[in-house]
């Protein structure tokens, strides 16, 4: 390997001011998939709606915010979004990623909850209206446990995502580590180093997240498991 232009005095130089970013990166990745999380509700008890021309506009909505890169979504909001006649709102670069990152990637988390919902067996929706639980009760006691252990495997796969797409954020100024490597390289004329710790930490940071999120869903599935033979045995 050739080390011609690679300098260990730049490079440890460089650590501490990427560094500097990474609480940021880190709190947006958490930002966006919080927001994510709770916005994919929305999505989905819209499409469950009986009616089928607001069904049609939000699938249209949904296909449209995902076929569209979240990129042009991140400038549209913060740079468009200011100068519209009828909004002409202006957000910190840091809202902007949230809504822009949180709102794209809501639409795929969305239809992960429809198909953990759909998962659950018709029976138990019959049985919670035999019981005549109200809708919270059949939600909160019957449906939704049964339907999210099926969702964790899909939703740790999409906040790994989400992780490595927080970068995009630099380009409208939130100071992540991409952001600060970014600056360090135009100050200093170097981008090797800067950049590769960039991606050194990535690494650091998402490899241990899959080893966490593979480790929760077993013990959620395992759980759940448990509860079931328990309800079926004392059945």
């Amino acid at each position: 390997m050739d080390f011609t232009y690679w300098s260990w005095d730049t490079f440890l130089e460089a650590l501490p001011f990427v560094l500097q970013g990474l609480g940021i990166t880190i709190g947006l990745t958490f930002s966006c998939f919080v927001f994510a999380l709770v916005f994919g509700f929305v999505w989905t008890f819209l499409q469950r709606i009986q009616n089928k021309y607001i069904k049609a506009v939000v699938t249209f909505i949904m296909e449209f915010i995902r076929s569209t890169p979240p990129l042009v979504q991140l400038f549209f909001i913060y740079y468009a979004l200011p100068v519209l006649p009828v909004i002409g709102v202006t957000l910190h670069p840091f809202v902007c990623a949230v809504i822009g990152l949180g709102v794209h990637f809501s639409t795929y988390i969305g239809e992960i909850y429809r198909s953990g919902i759909e998962s659950v067996d018709k029976g138990q929706w019959e049985a919670a209206t035999a019981l005549n639980y109200s809708t919270k009760d059949k939600w909160l006691r019957i449906i939704l446990p049964q339907a999210f252990p099926p969702t964790i495997p899909m939703l740790g796969n999409y906040f790994i995502i989400m992780f490595k797409e927080v970068p995009l954020a630099s380009t409208i100024s939130v100071g992540g580590i991409l952001f600060m490597a970014r600056t360090f390289g135009s100050e200093h004329w170097a981008y090797l180093e800067p950049i590769t710790i960039v991606g050194i930490l990535f690494l650091l940071l998402s490899y241990p997240s899959a080893l966490l999120i593979k480790k929760l869903e077993k013990k959620i599935n395992h759980r759940f498991n448990t509860s079931v033979m328990t309800k079926n045995t004392n059945a």
